[in-house]
């Protein structure tokens, strides 16, 4: 634009600023994932975030986004350690025992799933292997989290005449 002291004039019809959008990966890396979000917010996070990480081919984006994983691994942690809320436990109740549970965990301990993807984090962000050995490791995280995701959000429980029980199983610790 022209001040004063200049013989420049504007011309009004190109100062039209177009605005700047944040791309989704800054979005998500601002987004706040802490200890007051509840499992499920938690692992929709972590899903989130290696569904990005597996699209992007930026450095400086799949290292954020790698460290927002890992950061959202530790609070999981956290997370899988406390006994669940009773909105979750509502959500993870089915009203009939005949629930086929179709799910193939690796592994029954979602912690130790956790730590895999904890694991396979670190390696990423240490970019001590090729190009190709991260596409595959992250090809493996974002597959462990998914994994994990869906395990965790099956239903685990189901009400009886006598109340909640958890699915094949006849106690009701109220953890997961």
């Amino acid at each position: 634009m022209a001040n004063a002291d200049s013989t420049t004039t504007a011309n009004t019809e190109n100062l039209v600023f177009q605005p700047v959008t944040e791309s989704a990966i800054v979005r998500l890396i601002k987004a706040p994932l802490g200890a007051s979000h509840d499992l499920f917010e938690l692992l929709e996070g972590c899903q989130a975030y290696v569904d990005e990480l597996v699209e992007s081919k930026d450095v400086t984006d799949c290292m954020a986004l790698c460290g927002r994983l890992l950061a959202g691994l530790e609070v999981l942690k956290s997370a899988l350690e406390a006994p669940l809320p009773e909105h979750l436990i509502q959500q993870l109740t089915v009203e009939d025992n005949n629930f086929e549970n179709n799910t193939h965990p690796i592994c029954d301990d979602s912690e130790l799933i956790r730590e895999y993807c904890r694991a396979l984090t670190m390696v990423l962000l240490t970019r001590q292997s090729s190009v190709e050995t991260q596409q595959h490791i992250t090809g493996l995280l974002f597959d462990l989290i998914h994994l994990l995701a869906e395990d965790l959000k099956t239903p685990r429980f189901v009400r009886t005449a006598d109340g909640l029980t958890m699915l094949n199983s006849i106690s009701f610790p109220k953890r997961h």
